[in-house]
């Protein structure tokens, strides 16, 4: 009796161990599975976050800027000074950032919102984005980097307040002290008393290069 009942034991402690190390080799197995998948979720994770990080960061430039490949031309400049941009300019209204060809650009792709030109003068840089529509518009752009002489700036944006269609900015990206830009044309003048002031005026404020004569130039933007 005594043997059969230390026979029953001994095989019932090895079923329990048999068990025991089935349990311990299932939990070892789901330890793995559990460590696997966190491995793989983490590096999911991390692959989606660089890819979200390189979206937003701009790595790819092609949504967020863009040359106007539609500008592509080059400068005549005529017997009388003002250049001419030889080429295409394109006019389609767009979101991304768009780099010109030329500072201050005079045409091409830009915002479908333009910058008020009813003679308005900013005192800081504006979107060439949206100063482009305004040349759209048979508006004249008068810019200046520091170089130019106090007394011309102002003498400048006395004459800009009083004529219609017509807007002025800082702008140190460009190469001389005051340039005057419309639609497809630009010129540098020597100061606010330069006859060839009121000449560019005259001729180009709803000239006859401008692609939208009589659009709007109040009710735009502002900045």
């Amino acid at each position: 009796m005594g043997s059969a009942n230390q026979t029953g034991n001994a095989a019932r402690k090895a079923r329990i161990e048999e068990m025991r190390r089935a349990q311990q080799a299932r939990e070892r197995r789901n330890r793995i599975l559990v460590i696997t998948g966190s491995a793989v979720a983490v590096a999911a994770l991390v692959a989606g976050g660089v890819f979200v990080v390189k979206s937003q960061s701009g790595d790819d430039s092609s949504s967020s800027t863009a040359s106007d490949s539609k500008a592509s031309g080059q400068w005549v400049t005529g017997s009388d000074g003002v250049k001419t941009w030889k080429g295409t300019l394109g006019r389609t209204h767009v979101a991304k950032t768009v780099k010109y060809p030329m500072e201050p650009p005079v045409g091409g792709n830009h915002d479908p919102v333009w910058l008020n030109c009813n003679g308005n003068v900013y005192t800081e840089p504006v979107n060439n984005m949206n100063a482009v529509h305004s040349l759209e518009h048979g508006a004249v752009w008068v810019t200046y980097n520091s170089k130019a002489d106090k007394a011309d700036v102002d003498a400048l944006a006395a004459k800009v307040k009083k004529t219609p269609y017509t807007f002025m900015s800082p702008d140190d990206e460009q190469a001389d002290p005051i340039m005057l830009s419309a639609w497809g044309k630009q010129r540098t003048v020597t100061g606010a008393d330069d006859a060839n002031v009121d000449k560019f005026f005259e001729q180009f404020v709803q000239g006859e290069q401008t692609p939208e004569p009589g659009a709007s130039c109040t009710g735009g933007t502002m900045k």
